[in-house]
């Protein structure tokens, strides 16, 4: 059986505009269609469920066309974007039977019938331009750029004429300082094909024009090694690390977010996200290298009463992270630098367990500089004293002891409170405490607890890497995820539990004495 064919990535520019109508009439009767085409989308929507194909909805004496007054050519694009919708909810894994076409936040909003006056006036109006202020046309070369939105450009000034059928149509000034302007007004005049779609907001018409554009050739490459990325909550900031294509650490160093977490709104929030990405972009190509990122889908943000704490969640919904990557890869792509996504499993781990204490590198460094190696290839061993100190049952049973009296102490601190949203943080807390002890106790005698290298994959057995930060950041270290690091040099050189003892002895917040042991 043949392997399925990967797709090569496309490639997109666009600009965004706002349309200015000389004639109120042009506007109302474009409003009049955006209805229609909404209508006609969820329509199309619906048949793609019972099983129509997408030939037989676009006829010309199909519903599509006669029922909602669209040609064939809005027609068959009403069946694209619904196509696509329905595309989406099946990668997502979501039942594509409970779509809400207007979104389903502002859906469960109106339908909480908590609002009146002004706030469910201005709700309901935002339901509808959503629900009802949709137009899309796709490009075609064939047809000179695109046959029913099609830009004129008449004495400096570009203009949008709309098809509303039966040989009438409607103009609209296009008025945008978009930075891609000059590329989408020499496609007009070449009569290159591109892509429109028209969308209401606030009572006015806005636009997206997009066409695909050639991949740059690449002239930055992994050959010559990558720039590893991570992006970090607290502190905000990103962190980078060069390295070069032999696995070491060429150059690293970190950029601040605070300031786009000052912005005042969200157009200069995604001013300076782009700013950032063009920093980081430009120190690849000074470099001559690849950039490399984590590959994350989804991040939890958290939610109110989950027991987290209201500064962690803010700090949770600020990070900006899968935009900021967006970004990045966006730019990297045009600017020919190669883009490498990597497994993101144990990155931050191995960086803190390994790298923060050898190389006296921060966590989030660190963390980069295991991106950025992965990204290369290269595999993590598991230094000789880690080994060492994973078979020393005295640090075993050092540990157990910690989280054994820890949830013993959670449990008693959990009976006697009274908040309940405290009580459901203990509950979180005592979940974790027992997931540790779990892990610990796991490692021994698991034919898989010795395994030495890790790829981001799941180890058989007991992933070492993982037992080794549950058994030494809290219980002697005192926090889940600390800032100094170099205590763990001991282990690193001599890997024997007296080691530790020798150089310091138990964390004030280890063992039976955990008075400054504190989570996060």
């Amino acid at each position: 059986m043949s392997k399925r064919r990967k797709r090569k990535p496309k490639h997109f520019r666009g600009v965004y505009a706002l349309l200015v109508f000389p004639f109120a009439e042009d506007f109302h009767l474009l409003l009049d269609l955006m209805r229609r085409f909404s209508a006609a989308v969820r329509y199309a929507y619906n048949r793609l469920l019972e099983g129509k194909g997408r030939e037989e909805l676009k006829r010309q004496d199909d519903l599509l066309c006669t029922f909602f007054r669209l040609n064939t050519r809005h027609a068959d694009d009403a069946v694209l974007k619904a196509q696509a919708v329905l595309d989406s909810a099946r990668e997502r894994g979501e039942d594509p039977r409970k779509v809400v076409f207007g979104g389903r936040k502002l859906f469960e909003t109106l339908r909480r019938r908590h609002l009146s006056g002004k706030p469910l006036k201005e709700l309901k109006r935002e339901w509808k331009e959503k629900r009802q202020g949709l137009l899309y046309s796709r490009g075609d070369r064939t047809k000179g750029g695109n046959l029913n939105l099609r830009l004129e450009a008449e004495d400096g000034a570009l203009w949008l004429r709309v098809n509303l059928g039966n040989g009438r149509y409607a103009w609209a000034l296009v008025k945008t300082s978009h930075p891609n302007l000059s590329a989408l007004v020499e496609r007009v005049h070449a009569s290159l094909p591109y892509n429109v779609e028209l969308s209401l907001k606030d009572g006015k018409v806005h636009a997206t024009f997009t066409w695909e554009e050639e991949p740059t050739p690449l002239a930055a490459t992994k050959e010559n090694g990558v720039l590893g990325i991570d992006v970090n909550s607290d502190p905000y900031h990103l962190a980078l690390a060069v390295v070069g294509p032999d696995g070491n650490l060429k150059r690293h160093l970190t950029l601040s977010l605070e300031e786009v977490d000052r912005a005042p709104n969200r157009g200069t929030k995604e001013l300076l996200l782009w700013k950032i990405a063009h920093q980081v972009v430009s120190l690849a190509e000074e470099h001559g290298v690849a950039v490399a990122t984590e590959r994350l889908k989804h991040l939890p943000k958290g939610r109110r009463g989950d027991g987290s704490g209201r500064a962690f969640r803010r700090k949770q919904h600020r990070f900006a992270y899968a935009s900021l990557l967006r970004k990045v890869h966006s730019l990297a792509r045009k600017k020919g630098v190669q883009v490498v996504e990597v497994n993101p499993q144990d990155t931050s781990a191995i960086g803190m367990l390994k790298y923060a204490p050898l190389l006296s590198l921060s966590k989030d460094v660190a963390a980069a500089y295991v991106i950025g190696r992965r990204a290369l290839g290269f595999k993590e061993k598991l230094p000789k004293g880690y080994g060492k100190l994973l078979r020393d049952e005295r640090f075993r049973d050092h540990a157990q002891g910690f989280y054994a009296s820890r949830v013993r102490e959670l449990q008693a601190k959990r009976a006697q409170e009274q908040n309940p949203y405290l009580r459901r943080r203990l509950s979180r807390e005592i979940g974790e405490a027992k997931r540790h002890l779990s892990l610990l106790s796991s490692l021994q005698g698991s034919p898989g607890s010795q395994r030495e290298v890790t790829d981001g994959r799941n180890s058989p057995g007991v992933n070492p890497w993982r037992v080794l930060r549950v058994g030494t950041f809290l219980p002697l270290l005192g926090r889940e995820v600390p800032r100094d690091l170099s205590p763990l040099k001991v282990f690193l050189h001599r890997g024997a539990w007296e080691g530790w003892r020798e150089s310091r002895g138990p964390h004030p917040g280890g063992g039976p004495k955990r008075a400054n042991v504190h989570f996060g």
